[in-house]
């Protein structure tokens, strides 16, 4: 489709949709953001567009001399990881041999919130890290020159997380293409690092913003100015946390390879892709250095390969950019969703959920917290069920003019965290 554009009428900056229905609370944040003293030229919604945190999710801003840390979002540098393998699909006699698989990776890989590894990982990252904070092999917690963030507990957990999927729409897939070879796929981030350097750096926009009296839209869109020692060190641990994450990525993969290659003999691995969808950088577009936020959205430079995924019951896809400058080279990072996690909750039904997942091998439907917004507390979580996100092939075909797909894939076996 062609994008649709909201001129100003009160805006300092327009907004150009991919996305034709826009939920009233992304539209509220995209107006915000086109309201921000530091947004340059217009703010671009991918497809998948829903509210977020401050910015909308799907939503991508150029920023002159600045960078907002909601508008990259808590969980720095969360993405995509794909393998093409050679191995026809046909060659699985029965379902029990994805299950077989599925559950031996569990046994490797955490899944889910507050699972992590029992012993610290090591990763020269992390001494990399702290060369840059001018620190020694483990940090002295006792400096108070430390990044906020940083305390004895967040960094061994940051090192106990490291190879772990995490909870929420985080999963591992095998998946088949329409030539019938399985794929490997997995969407992860940067865990609680990223969620600790966000938070941290969000409020220290928030004082900064009250201490120079910059007049911005909403507290939630707090930036820090990039030649600021503030802005400078969350670009430095951004940056650590982009790392992390595709370090993250990367360990899981090899865990995923490791297993299947054990299951499968013979089996050869192709090309690997691995993106992510929540960060910001440095880009030239329209003429100007911009600092380009990307929150839940994917890099689609020309020729550029990225990854769409759907949902767990539905196809995901291997795309190629088009480098579209309005998008400021970029497409959506998903389907994106149309039911929140507690709203599908309360009206979606075991019956049409397994309906959805029929043929695909997964496990059972968690519970609910037992909380005062769940009207079904103690029931099934269906927040990430399909009928919970947008239909994927819409998405796909909305941005005609951003990507073009090149593979499509369906799952036949999903782990979610």
């Amino acid at each position: 489709m062609k994008w649709i554009k909201y001129t100003r009428h009160g805006m300092k900056v327009h907004i150009k949709s991919w996305c034709e229905d826009i939920e009233d609370g992304a539209l509220k944040q995209a107006k915000d953001l086109a309201n921000h003293p530091i947004v340059f030229s217009h703010i671009a919604l991918m497809p998948d567009c829903h509210s977020g945190y401050g910015m909308p999710i799907g939503g991508v801003i150029g920023c002159l001399d600045g960078v907002i840390p909601n508008a990259v979002g808590v969980d720095i540098g969360c993405g995509m990881s794909a393998i093409e393998t050679n191995f026809p699909v046909s060659g699985f006699e029965n379902k029990s041999k994805i299950r077989n698989i599925l559950d031996q990776i569990k046994e490797l890989i955490p899944v889910g919130e507050g699972h992590s590894h029992k012993k610290r990982q090591v990763w020269d990252g992390f001494r990399q890290y702290l060369v840059s904070i001018e620190q020694l092999e483990e940090p002295d917690f006792k400096d108070k020159s430390l990044p906020g963030w940083l305390d004895e507990r967040s960094w061994s957990l940051a090192a106990k997380n490291l190879g772990t999927l995490g909870g929420g729409n985080h999963f591992l897939e095998m998946q088949k293409s329409e030539d019938g070879l399985l794929w490997l796929m997995l969407h992860s981030g940067s865990r609680n690092l990223g969620y600790r350097i966000a938070n941290f750096y969000h409020k220290t926009a928030l004082s900064l913003n009250k201490k120079l009296n910059f007049d911005i839209p909403n507290k939630d869109l707090a930036f820090l100015p990039t030649n600021s020692n503030e802005g400078q060190n969350y670009i430095r641990d951004m940056n650590f946390a982009l790392l992390y994450a595709k370090e993250n990525r990367e360990r899981m993969m090899d865990r995923f390879k490791k297993i299947i290659s054990e299951n499968l003999k013979n089996i050869t691995f192709k090309r690997d892709i691995n993106i992510h969808h929540n960060y910001a950088n440095l880009e030239n577009h329209f003429g100007q250095d911009l600092w380009v936020h990307r929150k839940g959205a994917t890099s689609a430079k020309n020729n550029e390969i990225g990854i769409i995924p759907g949902s767990m019951g539905t196809s995901s896809y291997i795309v190629q950019g088009l480098g579209n400058e309005e998008s400021f080279m970029s497409c959506s990072h998903g389907a994106g969703r149309k039911m929140s996690r507690t709203k599908a909750s309360n009206e979606l039904t075991m019956d049409i959920c397994d309906k959805a997942m029929e043929g695909i091998v997964h496990d059972r439907w968690k519970k609910t917290k037992k909380r005062g917004k769940y009207k079904k507390a103690g029931e099934f979580d269906f927040g990430e069920a399909p009928q919970a996100y947008k239909n994927i092939d819409e998405v796909i075909e909305d941005q005609n003019d951003l990507i073009k797909p090149l593979i499509k894939l369906s799952p036949i076996g999903v782990i979610k965290g």
